[in-house]
C-alpha cells in the first residue's frame, strides 16, 4: 500500500523537454516510475528517447490522459508559465498534480489553489515548491532521490525537501510505505493534514514522521488533527530552533510573529497531542525507532 502514488500510477510530465524536466524524467524512470508521455505544444508529435525508452510529447494534458490514461502530472515548468500549467492540468481533471516548480508567485499559487476548489477540488495538488512524492520500490514523482531508502512502514510528510531527505536516510534500513514533500510556500495544494488522514488510513503504514518549520501555524492545526483523529504514533521535528526571533527564515512562509509560529510553539502543541518531537532530524529518527523498537 501507498498514499496518492502506486506502481499502478501512469505519470506524465509537463515541462519534460525542458533541462530540468528531462534530467528528473530519466532519474524517475530509473526508480520504475511509469512515465507514459510529456506535454510541450510546441513539441507535440514528437516523441523523446530515455536510455532505450521512447516518451511521446503531447500538446494538451488532456491529450495526454486521452491517449495514455495518465492520473498524475509532475510539473517542471518556469514559474512564469506554472498557473498556466496547473490550470490545464486542473481542467483536464487529472487526479494529482505534482508542482515541483520553486519561485511561483504567491498570488498566482493562491489562484491556482482556489481554481481547483471551485471545480470541486478534483485534482490533488502537491507543492508548488516541493520536492514532490516517492513510494519507495513503487514510484516516484518529482525530485526525491530513490535510492536513499526502500519500502518500509513509516509514512513520512515534510515541508523541507533536504529534511525529508535526511530522515529518510537516517531510517532507511526501516524504510517508508510512503513520503511525501508537500512544500514550504504560504500556499500549498496538499496540507500535513491531508496527509496524516491518509497514512492514517493506510493498513501499511505503522507510524507517520512529520516535519515542520517555523512560521505560519499548519503545525499547530496538525496538532489539533492528530489528537482528535490519528491513532497511530506519530514523531515530529520543527526546523529553526535556533531561529532568531523575528526573522525570516528560508521558505517564504517561515515567518515568526510574536511567539505564534516559533519552533517552542510548536514543539509545544504536538507534544500536548501525544507526538513526540526530536530537537534535530537524528534525535526524531531515534525517537522513531524507539517506538518501532528497531
Amino acid at each position: 500500500m501507498a498514499i496518492f502514488l502506486t506502481k499502478d500510477s501512469k505519470v506524465i510530465v509537463q515541462g519534460m523537454t525542458g533541462a530540468t524536466g528531462m534530467k528528473h524524467t530519466k532519474l524517475m524512470l530509473g526508480d520504475g516510475t511509469n512515465i507514459v508521455g510529456g506535454v510541450n505544444p510546441r513539441k507535440a508529435g514528437t516523441s523523446v528517447d530515455f536510455d532505450g525508452t521512447e516518451v511521446p510529447v503531447f500538446g494538451t494534458v488532456a491529450e495526454a490522459m486521452e491517449k495514455t490514461g495518465a492520473d498524475v502530472s509532475v510539473l517542471f515548468v518556469p514559474p512564469a508559465f506554472a498557473k498556466a500549467a496547473v490550470i490545464e492540468a486542473i481542467d483536464a481533471e487529472i487526479p494529482l498534480a505534482v508542482v515541483i516548480t520553486e519561485g511561483i508567485a504567491v498570488h498566482d499559487s493562491a489562484a491556482f489553489w482556489a481554481y481547483a476548489g471551485s471545480k470541486g477540488n478534483k485534482t490533488r495538488i502537491i507543492g508548488p515548491n516541493c520536492p514532490g512524492l516517492i513510494t519507495p520500490g513503487q514510484s516516484n514523482a518529482g525530485i526525491i532521490p530513490g535510492d536513499i531508502t526502500k519500502p518500509g512502514r513509516i509514512g513520512l510528510v515534510s515541508k523541507s525537501g533536504t529534511l525529508t531527505y535526511q530522515m529518510m536516510y537516517e531510517l532507511r534500513d526501516i524504510g517508508f510505505s510512503s513520503a511525501v514533500g508537500i512544500g514550504g510556500d504560504p500556499v500549498i495544494g496538499t496540507t500535513h493534514i491531508d496527509a496524516l488522514a491518509a497514512f492514517e488510513a493506510d493498513p501499511d503504514t505503522d507510524l507517520i514522521v512529520m516535519i515542520g518549520e517555523i512560521g505560519g501555524d499548519a503545525e499547530e492545526r496538525a496538532a489539533d488533527f492528530i489528537k482528535a483523529n490519528v491513532t497511530k504514533p506519530v514523531v515530529g521535528y520543527v526546523a529553526g530552533f535556533t531561529a532568531p526571533e523575528g526573522k525570516t527564515m528560508g521558505h517564504a512562509g517561515a515567518i515568526v510573529s510574536g511567539s505564534s509560529g516559533t519552533a517552542a510553539a510548536k514543539k509545544e502543541a504536538l507534544e500536548a497531542a501525544g507526538v513526540k518531537v526530536g530537537k534535530t532530524p537524528t534525535e526524531t529518527a531515534k525517537l522513531a525507532r524507539e517506538i518501532l523498537g528497531a
